[in-house]
């Protein structure tokens, strides 16, 4: 039982990951530093869809249903619990560039936005 909570808990940081490396940047809006532990995440998240990599995530949650008695599985986290609802057709390398390509148009959006948010300083002569 304490491997299926393990588990599950594995899926949920596992959502939150890819969260945060997709929206991430703006909690910057709140914490000034957030850019610093953001980024290499974006990164990262860029990194695995551009090489066809699976996150080491889903080979830990993988671990963990198998310890519980359950069936794990072999494609990535995108392809279990997302592609039927995204891509219903297949993961292909091709739709791997476009989830990288959606992490980094979303981040520049939002840091762009937020680089026009930033007060501009007046000095007076």
């Amino acid at each position: 039982m304490y491997f299926r909570f393990a588990a599950d808990g594995t899926l949920l940081l596992h959502l939150a990951f890819i969260l945060f490396a997709l929206f991430g940047g703006a909690l910057a809006v709140r914490w000034r530093w957030m850019p610093l532990v953001h980024l290499p995440v974006a990164a990262w998240a860029l990194f695995v869809e551009l090489t066809g990599r699976i996150c080491p995530l889903t080979y830990i949650e993988n671990d963990f249903r198998i310890r519980a008695g359950q069936s794990g599985y072999t494609e990535s986290f995108v392809e279990h619990y997302l592609l039927d609802v995204i891509y219903p057709s297949g993961l292909t390398r091709e739709v791997q560039f476009e989830l990288a390509a959606a992490v980094v148009v979303i981040n520049i959006a939002i840091y762009f936005w937020l680089f026009l948010r930033r007060p501009t300083q007046h000095r007076e002569a």
